[in-house]
């Protein structure tokens, strides 16, 4: 007797459909697994035949071959252990029950607990586009699970509640929806605003960012605040929506790497060392998973001491600042990556860090200085937004009392900005998303604002990609002001923010 039991296999992000097939024919005592399995798949036979034995179910001592279809797709993962023993409980004939209509995944341990696994949402966003009815999951995950509506998600703790309740004897309670507004923090922990002193510019400018997803080059000598002020930008960020935290959540799922509450409920900020390989950072791996900048999907990506990282560490960084994905290609397959994030970076301006300085003599040659500064590329730079000085403040600046706004406040001004972008291009994008067709349609200028834009053109020499930066930012710049059309004032702040090799 054949039986047939399906799950679901996660690719990249996706997940695609598996079944898993068992026969039980005469023979010594061997299992087999057939199908591209990897090697956690294949030692899922000694966990399973523990874990049924410890369930009060019998292992049959004949020859069982296993099959995982379709048989050209590679097979990765440890939650094939509860598909695989209910099949093989099936087709042993030692239970009838109907799995018609269910989805099923779990790690086993050998006394028959079921295990959490990674990549949950992602199989059941697939139960749902395929309509499937029911969905068994370890009770671990069963709150990620149920943030996808329209299915019905059942916890599992054990094998043997999970036979019971498909014989009818013991039923388990279906989870209930997960409620977002419940896990949602308020007010985030993150540094405020108002406890920065001084750098107003510069408070200025991450306003401008987190309102239009633009990108922040910051650099001034040790000390200034630039670390402060990057981590005091995720609390000027909005909340998330739905689909944004149902994307995060499947993101982080997939990478092993969900919070206890098992959903994102925050933007998250990713702050990788500058020993950080290329691989860490963009993906990849011989089972391409995602790297730091996809964990930065849809929040901050801070990169400290930009210029200590790799060289070939920087210039990955070029696709995703440009497309908002990335492209890990392998010999078997390609894969695609989201990478909409806002990337804040900081630098010395020199090895030693006080070249400009006005209080500190700098140590640095000329050559030394322009070496340094050589290692971020032309192109690299040419794709981040604002670029802005953070100087030293002085005692009495750091000492005084501040009375900056706080994150609160600003982060409603960065709420309107962006709800008239979401009404302006759809969905959760921001200016810094806009293509040249919708650069055009949105950010006409008038006939005096064309004119300094073409002075500023011929004087700083600027690129057709700086032209469509500095109209994005002031986009993005009108719309914290409530305007509907972008103003001289506004074209001029832009420009303040344009990199210094322009």
């Amino acid at each position: 007797m054949v039986s047939h039991v399906t799950t679901a296999t996660v690719v990249g992000l996706e997940a695609e459909v598996v079944e898993v097939e068992a026969d039980i024919t005469n023979g010594l005592p061997a299992t087999v697994i057939v199908g591209l399995p990897d090697m956690a798949v294949q030692e899922s036979k000694e966990r399973v035949k523990s874990a049924l034995k410890n369930s009060d179910c019998k292992y049959p001592q004949t020859r069982v071959s296993i099959n995982l279809a379709p048989a050209d797709t590679q097979k990765i993962g440890t939650h094939f252990d509860v598909p695989i023993a209910l099949a093989i409980v099936l087709a042993a004939g030692d239970a009838d029950f109907s799995v018609d209509g269910k989805w099923f995944l779990g790690e086993l341990s050998l006394d028959g607990v079921v295990r959490p696994v990674p990549g949950v949402l992602a199989i059941a966003l697939k139960a749902q586009e395929l309509a499937v009815g029911e969905l068994y999951v370890p009770a671990s995950n069963a709150k990620e699970a149920a943030l996808v509506r329209g299915i019905k998600v059942y916890p599992v703790h054990t094998f043997r509640e999970l036979i019971g309740h498909l014989l009818g004897v013991a039923l388990i309670q279906m989870q209930e929806e997960t409620d977002l507004v419940a896990l949602r923090v308020e007010e985030k922990l993150g540094l405020d605003m108002k406890d920065v002193s001084g750098q107003e510019t510069a408070k200025r400018a991450l306003e401008v960012a987190a309102s239009g997803g633009h990108n922040v080059l910051m650099s001034g000598p040790p000390g200034s605040g630039k670390t402060l002020l990057a981590r005091a930008l995720s609390g000027l960020l909005p909340a998330m929506e739905l689909s944004e935290t149902l994307e995060l959540t499947k993101i982080y799922s997939i990478a092993g790497q969900l919070p206890g509450s098992g959903v994102v409920v925050e933007r998250p900020v990713r702050s990788p060392h500058h020993t950080t390989s290329s691989v860490a950072l963009v993906g990849g791996g011989s089972s391409p998973k995602p790297g730091e900048i996809t964990l930065s999907h849809r929040g901050v990506l801070f990169m400290d001491e930009l210029p200590e990282f790799p060289r070939n560490v920087l210039e990955a960084l070029r696709q995703p600042l440009e497309d908002g994905v990335v492209t890990v290609s392998r010999a078997k397959n390609t894969f695609t990556f989201p990478a909409k994030f806002i990337l804040v970076a900081a630098l010395n301006p020199c090895a030693c860090g006080y070249f400009g300085d006005n209080t500190k003599r700098c140590v640095c040659t000329p050559s030394q200085v322009f070496k340094y500064q050589k290692r971020l590329s032309g192109p690299l730079l040419d794709r981040i937004d604002l670029h802005i000085d953070v100087p030293r403040l002085s005692y009495e600046k750091m000492s005084e009392d501040p009375k900056a706004e706080s994150s609160a406040e600003v982060r409603g001004r960065v709420e309107r900005a962006r709800g008239i972008q979401r009404a302006r291009l759809g969905g959760a994008r921001t200016n810094s998303e806009m293509n040249v067709v919708e650069i055009r349609k949105f950010c006409k200028l008038g006939s005096t604002e064309s004119e300094i834009l073409a002075f500023a053109t011929t004087k700083y020499n600027l690129s057709g990609r700086s032209i469509h930066r500095l109209l994005k930012i002031a986009r993005t710049i009108a719309d914290l002001a409530g305007l509907e059309n972008i103003s001289k004032d506004n074209l001029a702040e832009a420009l303040q923010y344009r990199p210094k090799t322009d």
